[in-house]
């Protein structure tokens, strides 16, 4: 009975061993607690169980089982197994990520949430990584359609690049760039020397201001001011003098009650002064021309008529 019961014992212990082992093999620690979770996919690109299931780059745990979801139709499901310690938040998802290799790894990306986290048993989400092997596969069908307009778009630079106007405009360029470096010379010969010159100008012109300005405040401005009045008084009162003897002058004029006014305003002595002067002309006249008739010269003595 011994050896029976020795028998059954070594059988369990073997087969105890043998499921150690095939799970060593796969990545399981039997002696490790873990937390399981399950991935649906549409696309699982190859991966395989014992697959290490990645999160921030370090291993925390193993894909566990496979399986088709023939209730749901496109569906792949995933078992995993994760660390104990591993807790997964909510609105975490899984990405699957093909190596160059032709490998793929699983990689749980978190979610936003660190407080609310998965109880064990619940699914994620899972989907590819859009890695730049992905990105660059599609692009490729863009890059196609874009190759003939890129051929178009070099003709028409190569037929641009040959065209004399553009060796002429780039020649122009130069020429501006080169005057744009002479003014700049000039500008920074102005900034060094003449700026600070004008400014020591400035400088002089506001101390010798202020110097004025303080003169100005030390002198006694009021005792000016009241002679600079008084003056102003003393030409309004010389106006006022000079206002009225117009005045006086212009009725003593205008009126007929003395000697002055009559002549100017009497139309009839103006007349008589006026034949009178004729007169005197005509008789002037006439002893230049007759002065015999008027001057009588004798040697002799007068004679008798």
């Amino acid at each position: 009975m011994r050896k029976e019961i020795k028998i059954a014992l070594t059988a369990i212990v073997a087969v105890v061993l043998l499921y150690v082992g095939i799970s060593f093999l796969k990545g399981i620690n039997v002696f490790t607690s873990t937390n399981s979770y399950y991935v649906k996919f549409t696309n699982i690109a190859g991966l395989t169980v014992s697959t290490p299931v990645m999160a921030n780059g370090y291993a925390v745990g193993i894909v566990r089982d496979i399986h088709y979801d023939y209730v749901k139709n496109g569906y792949v499901l995933v078992g995993v197994e994760l660390n104990q310690n591993m807790r997964v938040p909510k609105g975490s998802v899984a990405e699957l990520e093909t190596s160059m290799m032709g490998g793929v790894t699983m990689h749980i990306v978190p979610g936003p949430n660190p407080i609310e986290v998965l109880q064990r048993g619940d699914t994620l989400m899972g989907g590819m990584h859009r890695g730049a092997m992905e990105q660059a596969s599609e692009m490729l069908p863009k890059v196609a359609q874009m190759l003939p307009k890129v051929d178009s778009i070099m003709a028409n630079v190569n037929r641009l690049t040959g065209d004399s106007a553009l060796v002429s405009m780039v020649h122009n360029l130069a020429l501006i760039t080169a005057n744009m470096q002479q003014a700049t010379q000039q500008l920074s010969q102005l900034m060094a020397h003449d700026i600070p010159r004008l400014v020591q100008n400035v400088d002089t012109l506001t101390h010798n201001l202020s110097t004025i300005t303080s003169d100005l405040a030390q002198s006694d401005l009021k005792s000016t001011m009241t002679t600079l009045q008084a003056t102003l008084n003393n030409a309004d009162t010389l106006t006022g003098q000079l206002n009225a003897l117009t005045l006086d002058l212009h009725q003593r004029l205008v009126s007929e009650d003395n000697s002055l006014g009559l002549l100017l305003n009497n139309r009839n002595l103006y007349d008589n002064l006026n034949n009178t002067v004729g007169s005197a002309d005509s008789l002037l006249r006439d002893m230049k021309s007759r002065p015999g008739r008027y001057i009588h010269f004798s040697v002799f003595g007068k004679k008798d008529k």
